[in-house]
């Protein structure tokens, strides 16, 4: 049976250090006139019931964004396992019909308009399969993704027992890797799932989105 929008919980991950970018939270750079991160929640919000926003540190730099935010449930900045079982564990508590959560980096401003409906697509008749992946081009997005919130507990005592890399805690669930196409725009193609973590792709970020307000992504 297809996973429903209302049982999905979107969780936008922030929790990084942002070391290529000098540091700072990279969400918050402006983007086309208003945080990279906004492009991210518009682009989520309806394909989820409720949305959460993965972040350290004082909540309040976040508070024109208008979402509650979780923190990481495990200390020492270990990776966006972290900010995905601070999802998991923030719907349990606050979205308790959702049984997933759908997750996207605070950096991917172009994230697909049907990210859920397609990776609830992946993940349906295949029942050796509880966690669906975005790939692009050949390439997983091993961040961006839906996720069972039945699995808190066991993600936990991975990452209690030292477990760091995303694709050696899914492999153990069963994963499907579902591929989604490049855009089309002014005649060339663009990844979805482009992320900005130099100045440098801080720039193409902007110029990219500049083609999606005009309505060409």
């Amino acid at each position: 049976m297809l996973i429903q929008t209302n049982h999905i919980t979107g969780a936008i991950l922030a929790g990084g250090l942002s070391r290529r970018m000098g540091g700072g939270d990279k969400g918050l750079i402006e983007l086309a006139g208003r945080p990279m991160i906004a492009h991210v929640i518009e682009r989520l919000t309806p394909q989820c019931s409720r949305l959460v926003l993965n972040a350290n540190g004082e909540p309040e730099r976040f508070a024109t964004l208008g979402l509650p935010v979780a923190a990481d449930t495990v200390g020492g900045f270990v990776g966006p396992l972290a900010g995905v079982l601070a999802g998991m564990r923030w719907s349990v508590a606050f979205a308790p019909k959702s049984t997933h959560i759908l997750t996207a980096s605070a950096d991917a401003p172009l994230v697909p308009r049907d990210l859920a409906l397609r990776l609830a697509e992946g993940l349906a008749g295949k029942p050796d399969a509880c966690i669906a992946l975005a790939a692009s081009g050949g390439h997983l997005h091993p961040v961006i993704g839906l996720w069972p919130v039945a699995l808190a507990d066991d993600l936990e005592a991975a990452l209690g027992e030292g477990l760091r890399k995303v694709l050696a805690w899914t492999d153990r669930h069963g994963t499907v890797a579902v591929e989604f196409a490049f855009l089309e725009a002014a005649g060339e193609r663009v990844d979805p799932f482009f992320n900005a973590n130099t100045p440098e792709e801080l720039a193409e970020a902007r110029r990219l989105v500049t083609l999606a307000d005009g309505g060409s992504l």
